[in-house]
């Protein structure tokens, strides 16, 4: 089942719970797939690596909001904003603990022989494509960061 299919059953299910937040965040989801589909002038359907991008960045968005919103002093609009994040989450993979990313930079440093700062990009390469849809980015840039200094 594609997530374009899965997007749409879940937004009968919201429809029907009558959960206008879930209802949103789906919602959102779909509008940036026909975007994504839209863009590349053919009615295909996205890959799985597009999909779990375009779900990262929504979530990413919804976040990083939220934040803004919270130095802001308005947490009546954060909320909705890490509810949606919530939602929008659930599709994709299981998130990785910090120590298992930190073993998986580890990895890669040693496999690399990578020595300091300089060597940062090599590894932040191999490592966000090996953890792809797993982690965030700005964790994986985090621990490389540790590691390295």
């Amino acid at each position: 089942m594609s997530l374009q299919q899965k997007v749409m059953t879940s937004m009968k299910e919201a429809m029907k719970a009558k959960d206008t937040n879930a209802l949103t965040s789906l919602r959102a989801i779909k509008s940036a797939i026909l975007l994504a589909q839209t863009e590349s002038g053919a009615k295909e359907e996205l890959t799985e690596d597009q999909e779990l991008k375009l779900l990262q960045k929504l979530v990413k968005q919804r976040k990083d909001s939220a934040t803004i919103f919270t130095e802001q002093g308005r947490d009546d609009l954060a909320q909705p904003e890490l509810d949606q994040a919530k939602v929008i989450e659930q599709f994709l993979p299981e998130q990785m603990s910090e120590e298992e990313i930190e073993a998986v930079v580890a990895d890669i440093i040693a496999k690399t022989g990578a020595a300091g700062m300089k060597d940062m990009g090599k590894v932040m390469g191999m490592a966000s494509g090996q953890l792809a849809g797993k982690a965030d980015g700005k964790t994986i840039s985090t621990i490389v960061k540790s590691k390295l200094s």
